[in-house]
């Protein structure tokens, strides 16, 4: 396998400039040329349209792209196994989070890791549920988790925790004082929400369509804690985690409005390509998440 190639290919798709490829790789320019030359001839195929401002992937370029950094991937995955043959987990293992996960749910896991594994490097990507689905699919990550709905041929997805999620207000809000609420009373409310692609935003929409409610106004932001403080300054209602809401709950800043007979759960899943299977580090962290559920 063209190991050296091959990442070149990969590296000169993702930066799009040969000059900028070849000073990441810490190679010559003619050497970038000859790499991809070396490839197209072995794929017999034009992987780039070369013009003297742009460097254009070609469909079969693309092709070779998404199985290229498979190739790296398992390449990796065959040194770490031989690294940890006598079962020491070392090596750099990438999570990704989507942010209720890696804000709340998986920075005691990572502590335990650590203490036990103190020569396994933990990289996390964070980002929201559409988001890390993308980054498992192309190998940007070991392994992903999330909060969302997910269903790909292309990934092995499996459950690892249960979550309730809570209406929540500020605690001076009128409806923090009914005993339960209705779905009258959430007619014609201001919210405050996460951006499209989380799996919170998911849920919330999910509830607006369910129950037919109108908003009088959405605000929309990207963090966890954004929204929170946001729902404390009296500037909506949301729809949270329990994991996020914790602290809050304690302070007082926050109530949780309980809706008549409603209750909202939805599943904490861990996803990883195949190319991932059976990955000594991988395998660790689905062990501690499978202990912390």
């Amino acid at each position: 396998m063209q190991y050296d190639a091959l990442k070149t290919f990969i590296t000169l798709v993702e930066i799009n400039n040969f000059t900028k490829a070849s000073e990441i790789l810490h190679i010559s320019q003619p050497s970038v040329s000859l790499h991809i030359k070396n490839l197209e001839r072995e794929f017999q195929t034009t992987l780039f349209i070369r013009s003297p401002k742009s460097v254009q992937i070609t469909p079969t370029g693309e092709i070779l792209y998404k199985r290229a950094k498979q190739m790296l991937a398992i390449a990796e995955a065959a040194k770490e196994d031989i690294l940890t043959y006598h079962h020491e987990i070392q090596g750099t293992l990438v999570i990704g989070a989507s942010f209720t996960i890696g804000e709340y749910i998986l920075p005691p896991i990572i502590a335990s890791l650590q203490q036990q594994f103190p020569q396994l490097e933990l990289q996390v990507i964070i980002g929201n549920t559409k988001e890390i689905i993308q980054y498992t699919k192309l190998l940007q990550v070991d392994i992903g988790l999330i909060e969302g709905q997910a269903h790909d041929h292309e990934l092995i997805i499996h459950p690892f925790m249960q979550d309730e999620l809570f209406i929540v207000s500020a605690s001076n809000h009128p409806l923090a004082k009914v005993p339960t609420i209705t779905v009258a009373d959430l007619q014609q409310q201001n919210w405050v929400a996460r951006e499209d692609g989380s799996g919170t935003r998911y849920y919330l929409d999910h509830l607006f369509r369910a129950n037919g409610l109108q908003v009088r106004s959405l605000l929309t932001i990207s963090s966890n804690q954004g929204v929170k403080e946001s729902v404390i300054q009296g500037l909506g209602l949301s729809l949270l985690s329990a994991s996020v809401i914790e602290r809050e709950l304690k302070n007082n800043d926050i109530k949780i409005l309980p809706l008549e007979n409603q209750h909202f759960t939805r599943t904490f899943s861990y996803l990883y390509s195949p190319t991932m299977k059976n990955k000594r580090n991988v395998d660790t962290l689905i062990e501690a998440l499978l202990k912390k559920a």
